[in-house]
């Protein structure tokens, strides 16, 4: 009977071990499906060609991070509110998730108040809060096509708004893409009274391992 018991313990282990591995996350926004030989093929939206400048006034677009997987938040270093709480988490983040992992994703910041968040200010924010400069980088560019990358393609609200502090309104979400420019994920953290949501915090952390592990899986076929 123990041996029994140890047999069934282990299938379900198994079961449940290679149900966990090959869970994939859907691929999130526009779609359009086109016909090859009659057969139907799907065709999903990407984050489309960007420029901008960098916390150290280094010219930055897709390629650079090639390769990589991207969580990108949308924020301005003047927030009173959700912006700390965000940037706080990704450090959190950052330390939580394993070695192999943090190597191969890329945070990005980017400023929606581009005006007041040059170069050199977001060089001191990232100075002044301890944030690591190896796989996070801070970005500024024209206004206007920042709020649309933030709403038609990293889907997350960015904008500006004179009844919200400081001028502008966003939310308090983090948009995970995958290496193909595709999104994968998007997680509200921050709750409405200002609290950090954990539940969306953990699943957050195992979708980017899950996305990491198909980025694996996907490089060795």
């Amino acid at each position: 009977m123990i041996k029994k018991g140890l047999a069934v313990s282990l299938l379900l282990f198994l079961f449940f071990r290679c149900t966990q591995e090959s869970k994939t996350l859907p691929i999130l926004g526009k779609r359009d499906v086109i016909y090859k030989n009659g057969l139907p093929d799907t065709i999903y939206a990407t984050i489309p060609s960007f420029t901008f400048f960098n916390q150290d006034s280094v010219v930055v677009n897709n390629e650079t991070y090639k390769n990589k997987l991207w969580l990108a938040e949308f924020f301005f270093t003047s927030c009173p509110t959700i912006c700390p709480i965000l940037n706080h988490q990704l450090l959190r983040l950052n330390n939580d998730l394993p070695k192999e992992v943090r190597s191969k994703i890329q945070f990005l910041s980017f400023t929606i108040d581009p005006k007041h968040d040059n170069p050199s200010q977001l060089r001191k924010y990232k100075r002044q809060h301890h944030l690591p400069s190896k796989n996070w980088d801070f970005l500024t560019g024209n206004e206007n096509e920042t709020h649309r990358l933030g709403i038609d393609n990293f889907l997350t609200f960015a904008g500006k708004d004179s009844l919200s502090a400081g001028g502008y309104a966003h939310s308090g979400s983090f948009t995970l893409v995958d290496v193909k420019g595709r999104v994968r994920g998007v997680y509200q953290i921050t709750n409405f009274d200002l609290s950090v949501n954990e539940q969306e915090y953990k699943r957050m952390v195992n979708e980017i391992k899950i996305l990491y592990n198909e980025n694996l899986e996907s490089n060795t076929n």
